[in-house]
């Protein structure tokens, strides 16, 4: 007789910028999530497929969860909330320093009204003196009811084992749903898109990042084994365009220079990346658009 196996889904659940894409890289050894200090950065799930002993993880990274406008808010609110009512356990992500802010107290009343199984997960508990952890998280069960408690820094990577190890005998019996040797489920034209955007986080500031979006138009495997992929960044605004081409063109070479490397190690493939720059005020509150970056309809 084989061994048993065990297969479930583990979300990612948390305010914005608490932590969940460095926390999800770091459990799953790659880099599969974006990551930029600003909050915000996660705009669909992103599922993380992880082999630990004889037990698939599947991990779903969720957009943060904060108070919507657009309609792109919208939708990143409920592929968050959706994430957490189909997983089989629940990861309560939460900022140590920030604490119980509103937003975490939203989540948390929304999450006790679910009797869903909860874990707590208080991340960046190197950048906190140890006697504040404790009444933190007595306030958090005292408003919900959660099956264990984790101290972890997803940065540095303590608490991370243990974490994974609990997950690992914790989830339910059951075949693998996706092949061992996968990374995650994003397609590889997703993927592409999502990381110019991480680029356009990380080399733009102020507003810019959150008025613009990225889509791989084309996608084509070359006869020499590399892969042509053409993206349009489309932008709000005409001055958002300015600055995302840079003098003669240097900005967006450097995006997409730094991009491609990426790409490359990921897909670990040479890739030749082409970007295009479109000005579409109101992108944020087309559908098409929200579909192509991998959100469903909004509610």
């Amino acid at each position: 007789m084989g061994e048993t196996t065990r297969c479930g889904f583990a979300a990612l659940v948390g305010a914005p910028n608490a932590g969940k894409s460095t926390l999800l890289n770091k459990m799953a050894g790659a880099k599969l999530s974006i990551v930029s200090p600003k909050a915000q950065t996660t705009r669909a799930r992103v599922l993380g497929i992880l082999m630990r002993g004889t037990t698939q993880i599947l991990l779903v990274d969720t957009p943060g969860i904060f108070q919507p406008r657009r309609m792109l808010d919208r939708a990143m609110v409920a592929a968050a909330w959706s994430g957490a009512e189909d997983a089989d356990i629940t990861l309560l992500l939460v900022d140590a320093r920030s604490g119980l802010t509103d937003a975490v107290n939203s989540i948390i009343e929304r999450l006790a009204t679910t009797g869903r199984k909860v874990w707590l997960v208080l991340n960046k508990t190197d950048l906190v003196s140890p006697e504040r952890l404790l009444p933190l998280t007595q306030e958090i069960t005292k408003k919900l009811t959660v099956e264990h408690v984790f101290m972890v820094s997803a940065r540095s990577g303590s608490g991370v084992e243990d974490l994974l190890d609990r997950l690992a005998a914790s989830l339910p019996e059951g075949p693998y749903l996706y092949p061992e040797d996968d990374l995650t489920d994003l397609p590889d034209r997703l993927l592409a898109a999502e990381l110019v955007r991480e680029q356009i986080f990380l080399q733009t500031h102020e507003e810019v990042p959150y008025g613009t979006t990225v889509e791989t138009e084309s996608y084509k495997e070359r006869p020499d084994g590399s892969v042509r992929i053409d993206a349009t960044i489309y932008v709000g605004r005409t001055g958002h365009k300015a600055i995302l081409i840079g003098e003669r063109g240097q900005k967006i070479r450097q995006i997409g220079e730094r991009a491609r490397k990426q790409l490359s190690g990921l897909l670990e493939r040479p890739c030749h990346l082409f970007l295009n720059v479109k000005e579409r005020s109101g992108w944020d509150e087309e559908r098409a658009r929200l579909r192509a970056i991998g959100l469903d309809d909004v509610p």
